[in-house]
């Protein structure tokens, strides 16, 4: 039986996150990751893709916390509202609150992103210097095909109040005018510690070229794992296990699980 996570708020200025934290079994404080899910996700994912990985990584000893963008899963304010920069600030509170709490080790703390939260992770990690590691799920490097999609006749329907329509989510404008100028690459392009980046070669919605780009930019810091004939969210049994497995190991030795 899985150890019982604890459900909780995290406050910032702008809302509170909905979060889970998965706690490592025993007394002394533990290495952590934060997981950031994707665009229009929330913090399960899809196959409960999140909580499988929560739990694997917290009975290896690696303490979990994966929480609600702003306007996504249970947290307050509204998806219309969300933009790529709201959600790298609410990934760097949640990373703060993580670090500082008593069953953590501030000085072990990793971010995992997945898709668009990949991007947001990266950023989180060229920002903030207590990162100790980086693990990238087929995460998404360059934004501006993303933004140019709001503009193509043939991308997502726009509604008559202005928003956007995204599978019965409605999308504001203000995330279509900024979401160009993000640049997860720039700002991960320094950062000096172990990255692991995880993609399917069947990756539809983002290629696995973007993969290969974060490897390019990363250097000798970065591992690239390709699963073969994979999709975009490890939605087979084996291709989950295979993620789940390799990034464990890799969170095991670059947080120097005891």
């Amino acid at each position: 039986m899985p150890t019982p996570h604890e459900l909780l708020w995290i406050e910032t200025p702008g809302g509170h996150l909905a979060a889970s934290f998965h706690p490592v079994e025993g007394g002394a404080p533990s290495p952590a990751v934060l997981m950031c899910h994707g665009f229009t996700g929330q913090r399960q994912e899809a196959h409960f893709l999140f909580v499988h990985a929560a739990r694997a990584f917290a009975r290896a000893g690696v303490a979990v916390l994966r929480f609600d963008f702003r306007g996504s899963g249970e947290s307050s304010g509204e998806f219309r509202d969300m933009t790529f920069e709201a959600e790298v600030a609410d990934a760097l509170v949640a990373f703060d609150y993580l670090a500082g709490r008593r069953e953590v080790d501030a000085d072990r703390v990793a971010v995992l992103g997945l898709s668009l939260g990949g991007a947001v992770a990266a950023c989180v990690a060229g920002r903030q210097e207590r990162v100790t590691a980086l693990v990238l799920w087929s995460a998404v490097a360059e934004l501006d095909p993303l933004s140019h999609r709001f503009a193509d006749e043939h991308g997502p329907q726009k509604l008559p109040d202005g928003t956007y329509d995204l599978g019965g989510l409605a999308l504001g404008q203000g995330f279509a005018d900024t979401i160009g100028a993000a640049k997860p690459l720039a700002e991960v392009a320094g950062f000096p510690k172990p990255c692991l980046i995880v993609h399917g070669t069947e990756d539809q919605s983002v290629n696995v070229s973007h993969a290969h780009l974060y490897r390019k930019t990363l250097g000798d810091t970065a591992r690239l794992h390709l699963i073969q004939g994979c999709d975009h969210v490890f939605s087979r049994v084996p291709w989950e296990k295979e993620a789940l497995d390799v990034t464990r190991g890799f969170l095991c030795e670059t947080l120097s699980v005891r």
